[in-house]
């Protein structure tokens, strides 16, 4: 009979407990916000979750980072997910946990706080940086992203310098050396572990190539190489899969669009925006490549902008196979048409000059 009253007790602390956690979900967020019992790890530990890996995005709450930020906390291979911003952080976050997956949602408000979103992460996102305007070049945003993307590496450098890093931030033909130098400095530097994210254009051309042959763009698998601007995206329509041909019409309009989609959408929204919700899905789609070999799946190809030694230039986006250290394969690009051959050589002479650019930019 005396165990009764004590059972009573236990579970009346452990009701109490639980209305606790509850109530601080309703309190205001502490001004530092991993200090907010909303978003300290002992209080939000989700019971049940499957093991995974943990992720940080560096700019979460822009036009990239939230629909990239949900797509993320939807993969059931990331167990930790850590939200970074200088605004918004805590709406983003608070919004994101609210979905029932597996990820614990954590946000970092704030230069103060980067490096305790960076602390232990595997995999590192960065689309920080200010968006394309109507009439803006990809040049126009090299000073402010520069400077955003070099701060954010100095930061993963000290504190997860064995994460994969998605640089997402353009122009990425300059922003990926940038990172690389950054990483140089810090005596941290691996090149398989700093990817460009060019998924966007394969993706941009497995649709449009899809209209053209009135398939399923989820069947058509198109090598794009070079960069991740303008004629430096070099789409290989001779490798297409499955295996078509191509008129000379269809090839110069598909080159062309997926050379200009960037543009094509700018101006579609007329100063409301860019590639923002396309670009999301690409970076979550390339992300989830990375988990995958993280995980040890075989098999794993994409496309990136890497360190690399296909062409003479020190970076260059090509196929490479992911695995558990990265980057295990960069590779050739294989049998080129002459049309081909001559877009190469106008991307590789734009991309000498965008790589030279970013590593300047770091030696000034």
């Amino acid at each position: 009979m005396e165990e009764q009253p004590q059972a009573h007790a236990a579970a009346a602390a452990a009701a109490a407990r639980r209305m606790e956690r509850l109530a601080s979900h309703l309190r205001p967020a502490a001004s530092q916000m991993e200090e907010s019992p909303l978003l300290r790890g002992s209080s939000c530990r989700a019971k049940g979750a499957a093991p995974g890996f943990k992720v940080a995005i560096l700019g979460a709450s822009g036009g990239i980072g939230q629909p990239l930020a949900l797509l993320m906390k939807m993969n059931p291979l990331v167990s930790v997910l850590h939200l970074y911003d200088v605004v918004n952080t805590s709406g983003v976050t608070a919004d994101i946990s609210h979905m029932n997956t597996g990820a614990v949602v954590r946000g970092f408000l704030g230069q103060p706080q980067l490096e305790n979103a960076l602390t232990g992460m595997d995999v590192v996102i960065i689309p920080a940086g200010v968006p394309r305007k109507p009439g803006m070049t990809r040049d126009d945003l090299f000073n402010i992203n520069a400077g955003i993307v070099r701060t954010l590496c100095e930061g993963i450098a000290k504190c997860c310098p064995n994460a994969l890093v998605n640089v997402i931030s353009n122009p990425v033909n300059s922003t990926v050396p940038i990172a690389a130098e950054v990483f140089k400095k810090a005596g941290t530097y691996d090149p398989k572990r700093l990817l460009g994210v060019t998924t966007l254009d394969v993706v941009r051309a497995n649709t449009f190539v899809a209209e053209v042959l009135g398939l399923d763009p989820r069947d058509v698998n198109v090598p794009v190489v070079g960069g991740h601007a303008g004629v430096t995206i070099l789409p290989l329509l001779s490798q297409v899969n499955p295996p078509c041909s191509f008129t000379s019409e269809e090839i110069s309009y598909l080159t062309s669009r997926i050379q200009n989609g960037g543009t094509e959408v700018v101006e579609a929204k007329a100063g409301a925006g860019s590639a923002t919700l396309s670009m999301a899905y690409a970076a979550a789609k390339f992300a989830d490549a990375c988990l995958r070999g993280l995980r040890g799946d075989a098999g794993i190809v994409e496309c990136s902008y890497v360190a690399s030694q296909v062409t003479e230039l020190p970076f260059f986006a090509s196929k490479v196979r992911l695995g558990r250290c990265g980057i295990e394969e960069i590779l050739s690009l294989g049998p080129l048409t002459e049309s081909e051959r001559a877009g190469l050589e106008k991307a590789k002479k734009e991309l000498a000059e965008s790589i030279q650019k970013g590593v300047a930019f770091i030696s000034k």
